[in-house]
């Protein structure tokens, strides 16, 4: 839901805050007060193209702001794009340079038109006067059609999914086929020269231990010989003493207690020197001065550095080298086979899509029909009398396969009676196609309140959905739309008093001169200036006592 735009230097608003609600929060003022600029403002933040042009004159920069209330699917959006949500709320804002340069910003952190045109679907559809329908386009339409018809399009996408990875798997197999044979005789030599050389993980750290130990083994024994006698074997060792020293204090010990605990760690102490100096006898007498064993382990040292320097910085490495180039020969010398296995595995994933498709597609066409009557007869409700249909058209080309299947959902109509029914985005007027949508919106959102499936959280935006209808008509797309702001928020500008008599929120443009320059105020209308406002819609410039019944009265009526 919006909760708030703000807009500032933007166009002919100076500085403008509205706050809106749930259910229909309606735009209503003089012609030229700014109620579309507001709408325009809106897009811009989901990703519309900017103008210099919307800069207002004197001023640096024109900044339009807006709060959403987050949704699951939008804050999925921010973590894939590496911006922090901010708790409930989603915070968007964009400057636009008097200079030409731009800025954008999702929850007060830099971002790009990319992010907001992302942001949009999960936020506001808007149905702009100056839209081009970019927003509704065919994926938009078969969105549409599929959640009229509760169709579910997880079986293609596995399906899908599946097809590209088994074709992915045939076509890296055959992908560079011929640089692989000739990389085979390479690749036999590299296998069998690592596999020749039986390395174990780790073999260069110990044999670099054991030559160290080898080239040194006088020294290490003196250096051994010489602790050993100097802790324990020598008259002057350590151990003798602490001998002395133990009887000492044992022999005070027996006269005063105070020293019983000093006795105790003295043999503690004889005990662990006489360990440290079994160790260093037996690490001295295993010392093996050698010129074989350490001409040996020098060679070894020598063939594993060599193969270091061809196929890894360390052992490990050397051996998942050889692993790989092994797993390769595996995959040349079994090619026919895997390919076999490869080429019926993809045949099967396709016929899987085939079937998951051709089932997508005869839901879809059983929706299409039942979406095309009742549409047709929603908008024909709305002071219109057209031809509408929904096609679907299967394309089976595998260029045409993606996870939402093979069809193209095209929505036609004919505004008037004649004519050939034409794609939707060739409509001519901007009040006809905002009805059209109202219409389309209907009858979806009444379907799936029938069969209890939940509505979407995006906010829809309307704008000047009344031109050209009055009296039945004008009422009945205020009714349209009070039913449609029941499953979600909707936002329309409208010149008509049967439709703002059904707001939930009724939100005043209005233009005054301050100063000589031009300011647009925004401002919710509480119920005494709802009625005021819908009495001078009634009658004009002069509000009367019996528009002002007469406004009340609608008002009334509405609830």
């Amino acid at each position: 839901m919006l909760v708030e735009l703000r807009a500032e230097n933007y166009a002919v608003i100076d500085h403008a805050i509205a706050a809106f609600g749930p259910g229909l929060n309606l735009l209503t003022g003089e012609t030229g007060a700014g109620k579309s600029i507001l709408v325009d403002a809106l897009a811009l933040l989901m990703g519309g193209k900017a103008s210099t042009e919307l800069v207002r004159h004197g001023a640096e920069k024109a900044v339009v702001a807006c709060v959403f209330e987050a949704t699951p699917g939008a804050e999925a959006i921010l973590e894939e794009n590496g911006l922090d949500s901010e708790g409930a709320d989603i915070i968007l804002r964009r400057e636009i340079l008097a200079n030409g340069k731009g800025r954008v910003f999702v929850n007060n952190q830099p971002a790009t038109v990319s992010v907001l045109r992302q942001l949009a679907p999960e936020l506001a559809l808007v149905h702009a006067q100056s839209e081009t329908l970019t927003s509704f386009d065919q994926a938009q339409q078969r969105v549409l059609l599929d959640r009229f018809g509760g169709v579910s399009a997880e079986p293609a996408s596995d399906a899908f999914a599946l097809w590209r990875d088994a074709q992915s798997k045939l076509s890296d197999l055959l992908q560079g086929e011929q640089d692989r044979l000739r990389m085979v005789d390479l690749w036999s030599y590299q296998a069998k020269e690592i596999e020749a050389a039986r390395l174990e993980p780790g073999e260069d750290e110990r044999l670099e231990t054991d030559k160290r130990v080898l080239a040194n083994a006088e020294k290490l024994y003196a250096a051994a010989m010489g602790a050993f006698d100097q802790l324990y074997e020598g008259g002057a060792s350590a151990e003798a003493a602490l001998r002395t020293a133990q009887r000492n204090v044992e022999e005070l010990a027996r006269y005063d207690t105070r020293f019983t605990d000093a006795a105790q760690q003295l043999a503690a102490a004889r005990a662990t020197i006489g360990d440290l100096s079994a160790t260093l006898r037996d690490y001295a007498e295993g010392i093996s001065a050698s010129p074989e064993r350490l001409a040996e382990i020098e060679d070894r040292l020598a063939a594993i550095d060599r193969l270091k320097r061809k196929y890894g910085h360390t052992v490990t490495e050397v051996i998942a080298f050889g692993e790989d180039v092994a797993r390769k020969l595996a995959e040349v010398e079994d090619r026919d086979e895997i390919l076999k296995t490869l080429r019926k595995d993809l045949d099967h994933a396709a016929a899987g899509y085939r079937n998951a498709a051709a089932a997508l597609t005869t839901q879809r066409k059983a929706a299409a029909q039942k979406l095309a009557k009742v549409a047709a007869q929603q908008i024909n409700s709305l002071a219109m009398k057209v031809q509408f249909e929904v096609g679907v058209a299967a394309n089976e080309s595998e260029s045409a396969w993606t996870s939402q299947g093979w069809d193209t959902v095209e929505y036609r109509i004919a505004t008037n009676a004649g004519e050939p029914l034409k794609p939707l985005h060739e409509i001519a007027s901007g009040g006809e196609m905002s009805r059209v949508m109202l219409a389309l919106k209907v009858a979806v959102e009444e379907g799936t309140a029938k069969s209890k499936r939940n509505p979407t959280p995006r906010t829809l935006v309307f704008d000047e959905i009344d031109i050209g209808i009055g009296g039945r008509a004008a009422e009945a797309v205020g009714q349209k739309l009070k039913a449609l702001s029941r499953g979600q928020q909707v936002l329309c500008v409208t010149h008509l008093p049967q439709i703002a008599a059904f707001a939930d929120q009724h939100i005043l443009i209005d233009k005054r001169e301050e100063q000589g320059r031009t300011k647009t105020m925004v401002r919710l209308l509480d119920d005494r200036a709802r009625t005021y406002e819908v009495a001078r819609m009634v009658s004009g410039a002069k509000v009367t006592d019996t528009s002002l019944q007469h406004a009340a009265q609608m008002i009334a009526a509405s609830r």
